[in-house]
């Protein structure tokens, strides 16, 4: 629980740092302009990404298989655009990078790895 309070505070100084720093350096208009313009690819992103989980999703049910994987992409897909849409350059940054198919399943088997150490999952 230690960890989730830490990132709670810790991101939105972070975002307000990089703010006033890059702001200062490429001013006001530029500055609202990138958040403007991240948001909005990142909603063509989340559009894109999330239609080809879709199709994969209903591929893998129309076989008769359990989207176990597609579903974990989904849901980083929906988390990604969350934080995209969120103002900020940090969570931008992360935000995008689970916008990346190869990312998010590098992802995948780190967290599937983990819950097998601790024995939460058996096979996935």
């Amino acid at each position: 629980m230690p960890y989730l309070f830490l990132a709670f505070v810790a991101v939105p100084v972070a975002e307000i740092f990089l703010f006033i720093t890059i702001g200062g350096r490429i001013g006001l208009g530029p500055t609202i302009g990138i958040v403007l313009a991240t948001a909005a690819l990142g909603a063509y992103l989340v559009k894109h990404q999330g239609a080809s989980v879709f199709r994969r999703t209903t591929t893998a049910v129309r076989a008769g298989q359990f989207p176990a994987v597609e579903l974990a992409h989904g849901a980083m897909v929906l988390f990604g655009g969350a934080l995209l849409l969120t103002p900020g350059f940090l969570t931008d940054i992360v935000g995008f990078l689970l916008m990346v198919p190869a990312v998010r399943e590098r992802l995948r088997v780190y967290g599937v790895r983990r819950l097998r150490a601790k024995g939460n999952i058996v096979d996935i």
